[in-house]
């Protein structure tokens, strides 16, 4: 972690969590601890949704304040590779970040600085308005996407481990130790 902490904070997953499951587990377990001590937390995370006779999970968005689900995926077919991300789909979602600005909540989560944010697009005007206002922001990005984040915060964005002590500990310090409304 950097000497002094960031507003924003990108959970790296390792190589070998191939979608960042792992990550995805610890920061929804993280925030849900969070909610029931009473500290507001508001945003996305992700969840992958077994297909139909085997095929390609799909992708949904989950509202950290609601539970309604956004799916993000779009069908290329069985033999696709390449990103199956519907970037308005993810438009649409971008709601659920601009309420939680709106609401001033004390954690905002993301539910990745993915390919469409390292190329200023998906949730990026949201992570950085989210920020700027003061708001601590969290995410996860994959390695491929580490040198995007740095560009993206100047450099200033902590990396931390998918370990709920490292969330736990970054929080504290972004939050300025404010208690829970």
């Amino acid at each position: 972690m950097a000497a002094t902490v960031s507003k924003l904070a990108a959970v790296v997953y390792p190589d070998g969590d191939l979608h960042g499951e792992t990550a995805d587990a610890v920061v929804l377990a993280f925030c849900h601890g969070l909610q029931r001590l009473g500290w507001q937390v508001g945003g996305l995370t992700q969840r992958r949704v077994p297909a139909p006779g085997g095929g390609k999970p799909a992708l949904e968005l989950v509202d950290l304040r609601s539970g309604a689900a956004h799916p993000v995926s779009q069908n290329l077919g069985p033999h696709a590779q390449g990103c199956s991300i519907d970037a308005g789909r993810v438009a649409d979602a971008s709601r659920v970040l601009r309420q939680a600005l709106h609401d001033r909540v004390q954690l905002a989560v993301t539910n990745r600085f993915g390919e469409l944010e390292a190329g200023g697009g998906g949730f990026a005007a949201e992570i950085a308005g989210l920020a700027g206002a003061g708001i601590p922001v969290l995410t996860i990005a994959a390695p491929k996407h580490l040198e995007a984040w740095r560009r993206f915060t100047g450099g200033e964005g902590d990396e931390l481990p998918a370990r709920a002590a490292a969330l736990r500990d970054w929080f504290m310090l972004a939050a300025e130790k404010r208690a829970p409304a």
